[in-house]
C-alpha cells in the first residue's frame, strides 16, 4: 500500500523538521532514516563513513533503508538516500516521494561541516538530478517557513 510521505533533499532542505510537524498533522508516524541507521549499527553516521568509507556507507545506507517497513508515516531520509536504487524503488513502491528543494545559496547558509552531519556527495554526480528524477511532488522551499512549507506538502498529497 502507498500510504507513506517519503522526504527526500539536500542535508539542510528541513526534512526532519518538516517531517516532524507533517507526520502530527496527518497522525501518522515520524521516521528518520538516518536514526534508524544510527541505531541498527550501533555508530553516528559520520563514524560509519569513516569506518566504512563513503562506498560502504551508501551501501549500509541502501540496504538499511530498503528494509524500512512503514505504514502512514512521513519518512525522513538522509541526503544521500538517493543514491541507493534498491531503497529509492521501495519508498517508491510505498509512498509519495517528496523533493524539498532549496537554492544552493539557502543551503550553505544552513550548513556547517558536512562530514560530521554525515553526508556523502559523490564526485561528478549531480544530487538535484536524483532528487528530481525520484520526486513524485518537487516543493520549492525557497523563502516558505516551516508551516507553509508543510501545509503546500499536505495540500499535495491528499490521499486520493
Amino acid at each position: 500500500m502507498k500510504n507513506n510521505i517519503i522526504l527526500i533533499g539536500m542535508p539542510g532542505s528541513g526534512k526532519s523538521t518538516v517531517g516532524v510537524v507533517l507526520a502530527k498533522k496527518l497522525g501518522f508516524q515520524f521516521i528518520d532514516s538516518d536514526l534508524v541507521i544510527q541505531e541498527q549499527s550501533g555508530k553516528l553516521l559520520y563514524q560509519l563513513i569513516e569506518e566504512l568509507g563513503e562506498a560502504g556507507f551508501l551501501v549500509l545506507e541502501n540496504k538499511i533503508n530498503a528494509q524500512i517497513q512503514a505504514d502512514k508515516s512521513v519518512i525522513a531520509t538522509g541526503g544521500s538516500a538517493v543514491y541507493g536504487e534498491e531503497a529509492m524503488r521501495h519508498f517508491k513502491k510505498t509512498g509519495t516521494v517528496v523533493y524539498l528543494k532549496l537554492p544552493y545559496e539557502e543551503l550553505e547558509v544552513r550548513l556547517g561541516d558536512l562530514h560530521k552531519r554525515g553526508v556523502v556527495i559523490k564526485k561528478g554526480s549531480s544530487l538535484r538530478e536524483l532528487y528530481e528524477e525520484y520526486a513524485d511532488i518537487t516543493v520549492d522551499c525557497s523563502g516558505i517557513d516551516l508551516r507553509n512549507v508543510m501545509e503546500l506538502i499536505a495540500a499535495q498529497v491528499e490521499w486520493k
